[in-house]
């Protein structure tokens, strides 16, 4: 509950009133037009004397005198709210839409509203709680002369100009509970404004104001049920002091179009900010909760929406672990912003997933891609760009699919922007997709990114792209040639040079730090699918584990290994592939050409075998199996004893 000075500027003064008490004006955009200029009230009769003035009626002069008064007073009116109801309607959420209802209100139109809402509000077609609770939302009035440098809590009590400072209306009730068949909830279902004094609303102000708050008596106060499209929804009183003219009846209009506007658009904020949560909400389940972190590679993200008004987007970044250690790194754009280009992005993301899953090239990945957008309909485009690191290798395969291309910062500071074919972009149709295969030396960044990165009003994608290039230069230079800059840092470096007209669009930003692993941390064999593998299988692994360092750990390797091996020879027509791979963990992959993936089973005292998964399970720090498109790998990680 908070209040605002506004200026005074605009009020008519009361034509019996000889002098009128100076005012600080303080200018307010909402009477600085002449759109909003004051209502006049009606005139003071002037003093009798002692030679009366004929009655005005039989006086042709003073008759049409009044007709042009009341005329222009109809013509203020119908200014006034024109004006404050363009005021409200520029509001697009709910305190703006309310603060317009005040500004428009004070002074020009009353001394002070108070403005209560029902809590919780409903949105749509859903039904209310209950009970029926009105909360007071905001206040606005005239700052009095003598407190204009007050800073005390005095200061936040409503006071009208004129009134007993003993009877102010201000604290007023926070919370009030709008009994069924009570006196307010029969102001609320009759909708239309009722001045104070009159009967209804002698006992609904009490109700709604709190026990002991006096109102300005005669008719100095309106109370104006605020309606929207299917129930009641809050209540404004529009209040003046006794220094400027009573409401008249006209005014009872004013204040149910104010009233109406005010609703109206305080349900269409209220719905809007539903559609924005929801589609906030699916913004965010759409994207990664949090990046894996596999070994070779480490990952930083981050997402940025064109707006507060446009949070939602078709703009999506994923990493994927794959067999042999390596990740798939992903960057793609809806064209849109609405939540239908969400959706059309969740299902290209799991689509994406689903494919990575099978361990397809990434030409193959995007070529799915493609046709899947054209499922989904023939206006549906995104561009794409899929990658697959291998750390053991030390290599990187990319395919494009109309995706700006990425920038590859070097150890020792060096940006280049990588020459990949461009494509089509996902939804075109009957086009193919190249993969191309370059170095990915270690310590070197991958910077991946959507368009919102680089393009704008202001900037052509190519001139954003060489400032990307060169800002993540001049930030490698400040680390040193030795020294990669931290992944995180460099994301917000990255972010910092978007300019103030740069956030057209959404940003995605996926960037990945190459570690790689070294050979000697590396053992691969080929097995034959024969009865000596799994003996043979023990013997290289605690070869390699005396190598390493590890030899505490040779036990249980060599029982894991042993029993995932004996799997696979029992399904396998090809040679049988075991590698073993050191990092701050050791890894085990056993692939086999047998799509079938393992299942874990309970074995019955009498059985000979089902057992392998059952150890697997229990001595693996983490297990799994990976279906390839020749075939499958199982794994399993064991904590290194620096652990």
């Amino acid at each position: 509950m908070t209040e605002h000075p506004t200026s005074h500027e605009g009020r008519q003064p009361l034509a019996a009133r000889s002098q009128e008490r100076t005012r600080p004006r303080q200018q307010d955009a909402a009477t600085a037009t002449p759109a909003t200029a004051a209502i006049p009230g009606p005139a003071a009769a002037p003093n009798p004397g002692p030679n009366p003035v004929p009655h005005a009626s039989s006086n042709p002069v003073t008759t049409a005198a009044d007709a042009q008064a009341a005329a222009r007073r109809e013509g203020d009116r119908l200014r006034f709210v024109g004006a404050a109801t363009r005021r409200i309607a520029r509001g697009i959420d709910l305190d703006e839409i309310v603060l317009g209802l005040c500004r428009a209100s004070v002074p020009t139109f009353s001394d002070a509203i108070l403005v209560y809402l029902r809590d919780p509000l409903p949105v749509g077609d859903e039904r209310p709680v209950s009970p029926f609770v009105l909360r007071l939302r905001r206040t606005d009035r005239l700052r009095l002369p003598d407190e204009e440098n007050e800073n005390s809590p005095e200061t936040e009590r409503l006071r009208l100009p004129g009134a007993d400072p003993q009877s102010d209306l201000m604290p007023a009730a926070e919370l009030c509970e709008v009994r069924s068949g009570g006196a307010l909830a029969e102001v609320l279902r009759g909708v239309r404004p009722v001045f104070g004094d009159s009967a209804a609303a002698r006992a609904a102000l009490p109700e709604l104001l709190g026990a002991g708050r006096a109102v300005p008596t005669g008719h100095r106060a309106i109370l104006a049920p605020l309606r929207g499209r299917r129930r009641v929804i809050g209540a404004a009183v529009f209040l003046r002091g006794t220094e400027r003219p009573a409401f008249e009846a006209n005014d009872l209009l004013v204040a149910a179009q104010l009233a109406t506007h005010t609703a109206l658009g305080i349900d269409k904020a209220v719905l809007y900010g539903r559609e924005a949560y929801i589609a906030d909400e699916l913004q965010r389940t759409m994207l990664p909760d949090s990046l894996p972190q596999p070994t070779g590679v480490r990952l930083a993200s981050r997402y940025l929406p064109a707006a507060e008004t446009a949070r939602v987007g078709g703009d999506w970044y994923d990493a994927i672990p794959l067999p042999g250690s390596r990740v798939a790194l992903v960057v793609g754009d809806v064209m849109g912003h609405s939540m239908t280009s969400a959706a059309i992005m969740g299902q290209l993301r799991t689509t994406a997933q689903t494919l990575a899953g099978l361990d397809l090239p990434p030409q193959e990945v995007l070529h799915h891609l493609d046709e899947q957008a054209q499922r989904l309909g023939s206006d549906r485009m995104a561009t794409c760009l899929y990658a697959v690191y291998d750390p053991v290798a030390h290599r990187i395969t990319i395919a494009n699919a109309g995706h700006p291309p990425p920038v590859l910062l070097h150890l020792g500071g060096r940006a280049e922007v990588l020459r990949v074919p461009p494509g089509a972009p996902i939804g075109v149709g009957g086009v193919d997709f190249e993969a191309v295969e370059l170095d990915a030396p270690a310590g070197a960044t991958l910077l991946l990114y959507t368009d919102g990165l680089v393009e704008s009003r202001l900037r052509d994608v190519w001139t954003g792209i060489e400032q990307l290039r060169e800002r993540l230069a001049a930030t490698a230079r400040l680390t040193g040639p030795d020294h990669a800059p931290p992944l995180e840092a460099l994301c917000d470096d990255v972010l910092d040079m978007l300019g103030p007209g740069d956030r057209d669009d959404d940003i995605a930003l996926l960037a990945a730090r190459f570690d790689g692993i070294a050979p000697s941390d590396v053992a691969y064999w080929f097995l034959e699918p024969e009865n000596e593998a799994p003996g043979r299988a023990r013997k290289l692994a605690r070869r390699a584990l005396s190598r390493w360092g590890l030899d505490e750990l040779s036990d249980e390797v060599e029982l894991l290994v042993s029993e995932v091996v004996t799997n696979a020879v029992r399904y396998a027509e090809r040679p049988v592939t075991l590698r073993l791979l050191r990092t701050d963990i050791l890894r085990c992959e056993v692939g086999d050409d047998s799509p079938q993936l393992p299942r874990q089973r309970r074995a019955r005292e009498t059985d000979e075998g089902g057992r392998g998964l059952f150890l697997v399970n229990r001595l693996a720090r983490r297990w799994g199996a990976t279906r390839l498109s020749t075939g499958k790998v199982v794994w399993f990680e064991m904590s290194t004893p620096s652990q």
